[in-house]
């Protein structure tokens, strides 16, 4: 017995618009299954879950505060996915941003003269070290034929020692009694607060602007219709005169900016210094996120939400319920292969073909 994917003919708009949300509330009912085994009533994991963290105004604050780097990362890899290639290393390209942009805040540290300049120049010098970090394999695939993936993720590693090196040799605090972390950074370098007294920066506002522009560019200019086309049929966008070398590095270098430009946002933000460790993994959990959002800046700005809220949830259900936190990632990934399958369901049709083995795609 074989299985045959068939396009279908009609898809409804409606299909694809609910399609996420039964896979969420499939996730959700699963996931009540495996809360139920390990001893503790759903409805309780469900109420600290999903519903604590928006009941209190520092936990909103901390949802937008984990939304925002995962949604500028994943905005820029939807780029990068859009066009069928491959960039892995958001993560490393995330923390060569913070260690530019920080590097930028240690020199001007006691910088008498005017400092109106200093956070402009973070920001500046985070995103530029970001696109030359996402260079590296965008250049090694257009002039070497090298694989994207491969190159990206082993630069990941790179970035993080280097960064490692870095906060506890030349960028080490010297009346930091020997931790490896840099000076705080001063007034002048740190991203301003939208509330006083409170925790929400400025960089929330950042990564709503850049899924705006995404999704202007995506859908108004030359140059998304551009990415579209490659990604849909890279054989036909070469007839057309796209080029593919140009294209590969425009993506990668939009994406590696976007998350360089979030690992500054946070460095200058939340963590106000450098340190051995910038980041909890946001360049791979982006990778989600942009999945999850289907690779559109709207799609992406509501799972970084979601991801965000199931984290701080997580987080509470380790301390309030005693759930190891594995099972929030375990969640995670389920809602991805729930939403991806979902896709699947909503562009083709299953037909059951006896005899043989294995599965195909059909061309209807």
């Amino acid at each position: 017995m074989r299985l045959d994917l068939l396009p279908r003919a009609h898809r409804s708009p409606w299909l694809d618009l609910l399609a996420p949300a039964l896979a969420f509330l499939a996730a959700v009912l699963l996931g009540g299954i495996a809360v139920a085994a390990l001893g503790v009533p759903p409805e309780q994991a469900f109420v600290t879950y999903f519903v604590a963290p928006l009941s209190e105004v520092w936990s909103l604050q901390e949802v937008a505060l984990k939304a925002a780097p995962l949604a500028l990362i994943a905005t820029g890899l939807a780029f990068c996915y859009r066009a069928n290639l491959w960039n892995i290393g958001a993560e490393g390209q995330y923390v060569a941003g913070g260690l530019a942009g920080g590097w930028v805040a240690v020199a001007a540290h006691g910088f008498q003269g005017p400092t109106v300049w200093i956070l402009p120049a973070m920001l500046l010098a985070g995103t530029l070290a970001g696109i030359a970090y996402a260079m590296i394999p965008a250049l090694l695939r257009v002039r070497l034929g090298v694989s994207e993936i491969l190159t990206s993720l082993m630069l990941v590693y790179v970035a993080q020692l280097l960064l490692d090196y870095m906060v506890r040799g030349p960028l080490r605090d010297p009346q930091g009694y020997n931790f490896p972390q840099s000076v705080s950074f001063e007034d002048a370098a740190r991203l301003p607060l939208m509330m006083e007294g409170e925790s929400l920066h400025a960089g929330v506002l950042i990564g709503l602007l850049a899924i705006v522009l995404a999704a202007l560019v995506l859908a108004r200019t030359l140059f998304g219709f551009e990415v579209r086309a490659v990604g849909a049929s890279p054989r036909a966008a070469r007839f057309a005169g796209f080029s593919d070398a140009r294209l590969t590095l425009a993506v990668f270098a939009i994406s590696g900016g976007a998350a360089g430009l979030a690992g500054i946002c946070e460095v200058a933000g939340r963590i106000g210094q450098l340190q051995p460790e910038i980041s909890p993994g946001y360049g791979f959990t982006a990778i989600i996120v942009a999945f999850l959002g289907r690779l559109s800046p709207p799609g992406i700005l509501v799972a970084a939400l979601v991801i965000a809220l199931t984290t701080i949830g997580g987080e509470g259900a380790q301390i309030d319920l005693k759930l190891p936190l594995d099972l929030t990632r375990a969640f995670q990934g389920l809602l991805l292969g729930l939403v991806l399958g979902a896709d699947v369901l909503t562009r083709y049709h299953v037909r059951i073909v006896p005899g043989g083995a294995g599965a195909r795609v059909g061309q209807g």
